[in-house]
């Protein structure tokens, strides 16, 4: 069975988490040794279809009508769509009816988590949806030596400043107020975001926030992965103070980089990272202050080695064998559609 992995404006959206998520994709079917194209002009027994642009939908519908089996993955919810770019919350209820249309387009659905499932199950799909991780690539977290040393460095931090980041795109949902504030809050702490989107598409406040002049504030703009892992363990604490995730990948990286973190109080994180245990989370931007500065007087053990578990479990060869299951029945269910 060969697999088209078939997503549009990838050049567009490489740098999201959508187009991490691709790649993790890419990487577990190759290790699972299986035969997979990103040509749409291959042939192919099955489609696994990402993203939800005209084109894409199209695309999918023609595979469905010539029989083909069609795997839609489930990235986005109108939950996770509202507080991002301008006027999102405004046209969310439209965004949600398209992707009805387009999700039930596939044999079966792919979501990250339990906690989307659960939100697309109230979509009323008619489809069946199962829960697989975006996993992690384990391989490429292995520790740098001197990362500390090399961090401060590049960012011209000293050795006794205490140091907070963030990863994600500048969109109110990823939590970039909160920083900002808690940037201005503890003039004694570091913050520095990883992470850039266009500041034309975003709302005024949080242009506003990016602008944001303040000696302990730096945003880094876009940096590639091996950038990322090296302030994951070189920075002291890694923040996620994320409103809405359909998995959040940034946390699953900080639990293979062994990183301290916080982590928001929402449902998405409930039933895979345990408050005390795996991480630390916080319910509020007060919690999160509190949090930063029991971290910084060393008053919470470091979780890191639990941490890692989390990591372990969605490591690439798992998710490769998982993706292969859904494949195969997704193909027996577009045969019964045949008959």
């Amino acid at each position: 069975m060969k697999i088209l992995l078939h997503s549009e404006h990838l050049e567009k959206i490489k740098k999201s988490g959508l187009g991490k998520s691709i790649q993790h994709q890419m990487r577990a079917l190759e290790i699972a040794g299986i035969d997979f194209t990103t040509d749409s002009d291959d042939d192919f027994d099955l489609l696994h279809i990402n993203t939800y642009f005209p084109k894409s939908m199209l695309f999918a519908r023609k595979a469905r009508e010539k029989g083909i089996p069609v795997v839609y993955h489930a990235h986005s919810t109108e939950e996770d769509f509202r507080d991002s770019f301008r006027f999102s919350n405004q046209i969310a209820p439209l965004f949600k009816q398209w992707l009805v249309q387009c999700y039930k387009l596939g044999d079966m659905i792919i979501t990250p988590t339990n906690y989307s499932k659960i939100i697309l199950d109230t979509y009323e799909l008619d489809t069946e949806i199962v829960a697989i991780s975006n996993g992690i690539d384990l391989d490429r977290f292995s520790p740098i030596n001197n990362a500390r040393e090399k961090f401060l460095s590049q960012y011209d931090y000293a050795e006794d400043d205490f140091v907070v980041m963030a990863i994600g795109l500048y969109l109110k949902r990823k939590g970039i107020l909160e920083f900002v504030e808690l940037a201005k809050r503890m003039p004694d702490v570091k913050f520095i975001w990883f992470g850039f989107t266009d500041l034309s598409l975003v709302p005024d406040e949080i242009e506003e926030a990016v602008e944001t002049e303040l000696p302990n504030l730096y945003f880094a703009g876009y940096v590639d992965n091996q950038d990322i892992l090296l302030a994951l363990q070189g920075s002291d604490l890694f923040i996620f103070p994320t409103h809405e995730e359909t998995e959040g990948i940034p946390a699953i990286e900080a639990c293979a980089s062994k990183a301290d973190f916080i982590v928001s109080d929402i449902p998405v994180f409930d039933d895979w990272l345990i408050d005390g245990e795996t991480t630390y989370k916080a319910k509020d931007i007060d919690e999160f202050e509190h949090k930063i500065r029991a971290f910084k007087n060393k008053e919470l053990p470091s979780l890191t080695e639990a941490a890692y578990q989390v990591a372990l479990d969605r490591d690439l060869p798992a998710i490769g064998e998982q993706l292969r299951e859904v494949y195969e029945q997704a193909y027996r269910l577009a045969q019964d559609r045949k008959i």
